[in-house]
């Protein structure tokens, strides 16, 4: 058995899916998208890009995949190396039928001590294994997504070695399967833990991919990581995001702040309110544009022709989608609590919240709340998990579930629904 090694993310220009590709494929209002926000920085501020794996060896990358052909293809083949280096009793763990209730249980932005997940433990793991099993969400996601990924485990691990949590799940990630790993038939990739819950469904016969739903959270907003670079995992987003509301006019922006955050949890049913806010029929092209670069970050995880292809969809109901914001409207990060907003649609909803509580994992100097501890959901209103299995509750613990409809709550980022304290984290 290894222990999970500190990830880390640094700063790149170049991306192998890129979703500048998406300039060349129209969105119904004619939209081109230029791609999202930087995901991380470093001391140095190389320009190299790079991404290190939780073991010794990095994962290769799989290939240049610019189509969702590609992706699909290449992931499942990633998927069935990491399977042949497992035992059979690993086998029999991380693989489920594809319409299993477990993948819409066994997911939330709890502590996995809280909310049990599916598959195998990645630190119970061997190193070979463990680099295969990055491989596969190396092969699904775009470099940028993939370094996002990794800088968010890489927070979990820098609060297991220097936070005064005492939460023994940090740094803990599960992976599972459901359903065959195929170019032809469907198929979904979950990975998570705390702060990362994937839920990757990959169909070669519609040549589809879906991130709905997924959990990516962060803590600390900003890291150094073994080698002495800083890490910024939600870069990228905040950058969107003020993007999106700097382009605002102040008319805009106070109906913007005016409206209701709404959040829907991960381990519940929701029933997507849309609320006040601004809605999508009042904004101008480019600021549409601007709130599609946005959501690209959580439903464009993957090469560029299926973000734009799902992009398009959220799109052509985009003036039915409406957007809501609180906390801060400047982005400086050494000052306030940070920011909440939705965005909620007929095809796409996300819930960004910062969290107003380290829930025990303080590190002297470094923002472990507010801007430095947020949770965020993004969910399809009509098509979940591909539309092939429905949101049951969460299997233990409170893992959002309940009826409660948040993503945490506000306050105390560590306690449950219930108001029972978990561990810390």
């Amino acid at each position: 058995m290894s222990s999970l090694r500190p990830l880390a993310a640094t700063a790149s220009t170049a991306r192998r899916r890129t979703l500048t590709l998406a300039t060349s494929l129209v969105l119904s209002a004619g939209l081109a998208l230029t791609g999202c926000g930087s995901v991380t920085t470093t001391a140095s501020e190389s320009s190299a890009s790079t991404a290190t794996s939780a073991t010794e060896t990095a994962p290769t990358s799989t290939g240049d995949a610019t189509t969702t052909t590609q992706t699909i293809s290449e992931t499942a083949v990633a998927t069935e190396a990491f399977l042949a280096t497992l035992s059979e009793e690993q086998r029999a763990a991380v693989l489920y039928d594809y319409d299993d209730e477990t993948r819409t249980t066994s997911w939330s932005n709890f502590p996995v001590t809280f909310v049990e997940r599916a598959g195998l433990n990645l630190t119970d793991l061997t190193e070979e294994q463990q680099t295969a099993a990055l491989a596969v969400l190396e092969s699904l996601l775009s470099d940028e997504a993939y370094q996002t990924v990794t800088a968010i485990m890489g927070g979990d691990e820098y609060l297991h070695q220097y936070s005064s949590s005492t939460e023994e799940s940090l740094g803990q990630y599960y992976i599972a399967f459901f359903g065959d790993p195929s170019d032809t038939d469907a198929f979904e990739v979950q990975f998570g833990g705390h702060h990362l819950g994937i839920n990757a469904t990959l169909d070669g016969a519609t040549n589809e991919i879906t991130f709905a739903p997924t959990h990516l959270g962060v803590q600390p907003a900003v890291y150094t990581d073994a080698d002495g670079n800083e890490v910024q995992p939600f870069e990228g987003i905040y950058t969107d995001a003020f993007a999106f509301f700097d382009s605002l006019t102040a008319e805009q922006q106070a109906t913007l702040t005016s409206g209701d955050v709404s959040s829907c949890a991960p381990g519940d049913t929701c029933d997507f309110a849309t609320g006040a806010g601004l809605s999508g029929a009042d904004l101008t092209d480019e600021q549409k544009q601007l709130l599609l670069e946005l959501v690209a970050n959580w439903a464009g995880m993957a090469d560029a022709e299926s973000a734009a292809s799902t992009l398009a969809q959220i799109e052509a109901t985009l003036d039915d989608t409406v957007v809501a914001w609180s906390g801060e409207t400047t982005y400086d990060m050494s000052t306030g609590d940070g920011i909440s907003f939705s965005i909620s649609g007929p095809d796409v909803y996300v819930s960004f919240q910062a969290q107003n509580g380290s829930a025990g994992a303080d590190v002297e100097g470094v923002s472990t709340s507010g801007w430095g501890h947020v949770h965020t959901i993004h969910r399809d209103p009509g098509n979940d998990y591909a539309g092939s299995v429905t949101q049951q509750a969460a299997t233990s613990g409170p893992g959002g579930g309940g009826g409660s409809g948040l993503t945490m709550p506000s306050g105390d980022a560590g306690t449950p629904p219930d108001g029972t304290a978990p561990p810390s984290n």
